[in-house]
């Protein structure tokens, strides 16, 4: 089973962030202009928050202010739970389905290094099942009858 620095040797290390004290709005245009659901939410190169698309759509109603005056610390989710590069894609799934969570920054000596998502975590998962099945569909076929 690979682990998260391996998954990330592969996807790549870029993040996308933002500032606590940015627009939602400004937010909302950075992640639809990625493709992207979540971006960490950084101060003074610490990782202080999260905000999710379901940050955005839980929360920013509640405030009943328009999103350009909305700060992304006021709907950003605090306590975010992360990994180390140590983890396996077995320890992710287990996090994300107990945390109920679908992004993981990944944390070396408390500096972020990446973002895994359970997109991420899912496409590694059936490749790995993908090989494993022709691994047996080779040893079978080969096997003398």
């Amino acid at each position: 089973m690979k682990t998260i620095k391996q998954l990330l040797q592969a996807k790549g290390y870029a993040i996308k962030s933002i500032g606590p004290e940015e627009s939602v709005f400004d937010a909302m245009q950075l992640m639809a202009a990625n493709n992207i659901g979540a971006l960490l939410v950084m101060q003074d190169n610490k990782l202080v928050g999260i905000l999710t698309e379901r940050d955005f759509s839980r929360k920013s109603y509640l405030l009943d202010k328009p999103l350009k005056d909305t700060l992304v610390k006021e709907i950003m989710t605090h306590q975010v739970a992360y990994v180390t590069p140590d983890y396996t894609n077995k320890d992710c799934m287990a996090l994300i389905t107990e945390m109920r969570v679908r992004h993981l920054p990944v944390l070396d000596n408390d500096q972020v290094i990446g973002i895994i998502s359970i997109g991420d975590l899912v496409k590694d998962t059936i490749s790995e099942h993908q090989f494993i099945i022709h691994q047996l569909e080779r040893y079978i076929y080969s096997t003398p009858r």
